[in-house]
């Protein structure tokens, strides 16, 4: 069986490309293509040798920088990649890749990361985000996302069988293309994450700070509680915003962006992780459990999937129920009454313990396998 992994861009090593990084490791025989690549050199060890195949988008000027500006151009990239020749492509989409173009003969897998998400239900989000909300960019920014959402359910007719990283993107996915996903976890390194059953005196919360990751609302709680101390690790455009908030207050230390090491240090040694995010599937809050950390996360999204309330048995962690500064305070006054003493670390760590790499390799690959057999038989 001849197989292609398709992937919408390669830059940077996260979510998707630890996604993408198993399914390497599943197929090695597979080739692979992207929109783009542009990963450092010293940063390819996830691609296991490989050297994707490429679109014209990797030769147009500034792409390296500004590749996302060239995303109206994206759709008509993909469809480009002659796939002909393979029996299995295997598609790892956020943005395009699932686009490719195949036919009845071939058996087409895409693990939807979500759908296009500046493009379905959360385009004004996007838009108002990006300062393209008004004003004459505006309007030709919502013409081509309407272009775009038009592309994009079209070419879900092409998929065989949608797989979604969660319940909630599965969801996504019936609300989009109306059609059923089955669900397959991503892999999450759990033994990178050294359990620690003894806990200090401080809270922490990490992440690229970015508006929707909502960690403003997270600092200015714990400028509420200057009895709770809070670090923050993690870099990005609203640093200088969440500075201002915890300027004056010593019990909150925002320590920038960290080694992998130092990450798993703090993670271990923490109180509880803090996560106010909503997430497609959310992997930071299961590193936290893999360390034997609990969680205090708004409850939506992935992390309700991936977190054990107080009220279920063996419990890992606790929601609150709204993105405020109040509902944060509310949470972690509620941990500190109920939730030390009913959560156990070595509950935090079996439940992180599911979503193992290996166990996705597994699941992946037996739906793969009966899909294709399923073809065999036509």
């Amino acid at each position: 069986m001849k197989i292609a992994i398709v992937h919408d861009w390669l830059t940077v090593y996260a979510g998707a490309e630890r996604v993408l990084e198993q399914m390497l490791v599943m197929y090695p025989q597979a080739n692979l293509f992207s929109v783009c690549d542009f990963v450092p050199e010293g940063e390819r060890g996830f691609l296991r040798g490989k050297t994707p195949r490429m679109t014209f988008i990797q030769r147009l000027p500034g792409a390296r920088k500004r590749y996302r500006s060239y995303l109206p151009l994206m759709p008509l990239a993909i469809e480009q990649l002659d796939l002909s020749a393979y029996d299995l492509v295997l598609s790892s989409s956020h943005a395009v890749a699932k686009g490719v173009l195949t036919g009845p003969n071939q058996l087409h897998v895409s693990y939807v990361h979500s759908p296009i998400r500046y493009a379905w239900d959360l385009q004004h989000q996007y838009l108002r985000e990006s300062g393209l909300d008004k004003g004459v960019k505006g309007w030709v920014a919502k013409w081509l996302l309407h272009k775009m959402r038009l592309w994009d359910a079209r070419t879900a007719n092409g998929v065989d069988q949608f797989v979604a990283n969660s319940q909630f993107i599965s969801r996504r996915i019936w609300k989009t293309y109306r059609r059923e996903a089955a669900v397959v976890y991503p892999p999450v390194d759990v033994e990178a994450f050294v359990f620690r059953e003894d806990k200090e005196d401080f809270y922490l919360t990490a992440s690229r700070l970015v508006p929707y990751k909502r960690v403003s609302l997270i600092v200015e709680a714990f400028a509420r509680m200057p009895d709770k101390r809070l670090k923050v690790i993690g870099d990005g455009p609203e640093r200088e915003k969440i500075e201002r908030i915890a300027f004056g207050h010593s019990n909150i230390e925002l320590l920038g962006y960290q080694s992998a090491d130092a990450l798993v240090s703090h993670m271990g040694r923490a109180r509880a992780f803090v996560f106010a995010a909503e997430e497609d599937f959310g992997i930071v809050p299961v590193e936290a459990q893999a360390c034997g950390t609990p969680v205090i996360a708004f409850g939506r999204g992935g992390a309700l999937e991936s977190v054990h309330d107080l009220a279920e048995p063996e419990p890992t962690g606790l929601f609150f129920g709204e993105q405020s500064v109040s509902a944060i305070v509310q949470a972690v006054e509620r941990f500190e009454r109920e939730g030390r003493a009913a959560i156990q670390a070595e509950d935090c760590r079996r439940n992180a313990e599911r979503f193992a790499p290996e166990r996705f390799r597994k699941t992946l690959g037996e739906l793969v396998e009966r899909e294709w057999g399923a073809v065999r038989r036509r």
